[in-house]
């Protein structure tokens, strides 16, 4: 039930959990070093030669190296009322051929290092509505290193809409995702784009990685930048597998995706970027206290 497609009607209760069927390794990567297609090649060797080292499979499927452009947008209260509560709202747009496709994803997250914490919150909307729920395990660095193995748990919904109004106002958007009410804004906050930052995402197809026992993982590699200034603001080599249950996925497959996220980050120690998330970045960009520690 983790990437549920459905429409419920306003008021029926979740009774079944939903399981944690993604496991998502992010490693943060420091974007000034992909100027250049040659640059995005030259990190492709070095996942290459990791999966070598590790007895993994690693190949380039779809068109290789094909980039996708985004516009991906946070939006929060004044101090941040949804991010310190461990809430993550956030918009993308998605663009064809150089112009904006109509339909935007929205996306509420709710990250938390305690998985019974992230399961406890129901992040499915009000309204009924086509949505998709996504429970993942994420992998990431040790805090504050480029090294080692934490996880958080991100319990998430994704809805595609057009409709631009219901992040103006905590009293709007609580009437689609009514699980904000536990943060304790007030009705008439306004919502804003999260220190002014309008991010440019760039994401490159990094192929497929074969950890055997019919277990691959997708690989991506997005490099996010101020869409004003375009200033560089960090990377993430990510890889994602999917699996019925969490507690389903173990042994060599299991292992070999470990090995390999713990051999990157000493294989390209020197292009990664020391930090936690590409959210908790742009929440630092400004002078607003930040509590979550994510």
């Amino acid at each position: 039930m983790s990437e549920l497609v459905q429409t419920l009607k306003p008021g029926i209760p979740v009774m079944v959990a939903d399981p944690v069927t993604y496991r998502e390794y992010k490693l943060l990567l420091r974007s000034e070093h992909f100027i250049k297609p040659a640059h995005f090649h030259k990190f492709w060797k070095i996942t290459r030669r990791t999966a070598k080292a590790v007895g993994v499979g690693i190949s380039k499927i779809g068109k290789p190296m094909e980039t996708h452009l985004r516009e991906v947008l946070f939006f929060d209260t004044p101090k941040f009322r949804l991010y310190n509560h461990d809430f993550i709202l956030r918009r993308r747009m998605f663009y064809k051929k150089g112009l904006p496709q109509s339909n935007h994803e929205l996306t509420l997250k709710f990250r938390h290092p305690d998985r019974q914490a992230a399961t406890a919150v129901d992040v499915r909307p009000l309204l009924p509505c086509i949505h998709t729920i996504k429970f993942k395990e994420e992998i990431l660095t040790e805090r504050g290193k480029a090294s080692g193995m934490r996880m958080i748990y991100s319990h998430g919904c994704e809805l595609d809409t057009p409709n631009v109004i219901v992040t103006q106002s905590f009293e709007s958007i609580t009437q689609v995702f009514p699980a904000l009410l536990k943060t304790g804004a007030k009705a008439k906050t306004l919502l804003s784009i999260v220190n002014g930052v309008a991010i440019e995402e760039i994401l490159v197809n990094f192929g497929e990685i074969d950890f055997g026992g019919k277990v691959t993982a997708r690989a991506t590699l997005a490099i996010w930048r101020n869409r004003m200034t375009q200033e560089h603001l960090v990377g993430e080599y990510s890889y994602q597998i999917k699996f019925s249950d969490l507690d389903g996925f173990h042994g060599k497959p299991r292992e070999l995706s470990e090995a390999f996220f713990l051999r990157l980050q000493e294989d390209a120690h020197d292009w990664l970027h020391i930090g936690t998330t590409k959210t908790a970045m742009v929440y630092g960009l400004g002078k607003t206290p930040v509590t979550n520690t994510e």
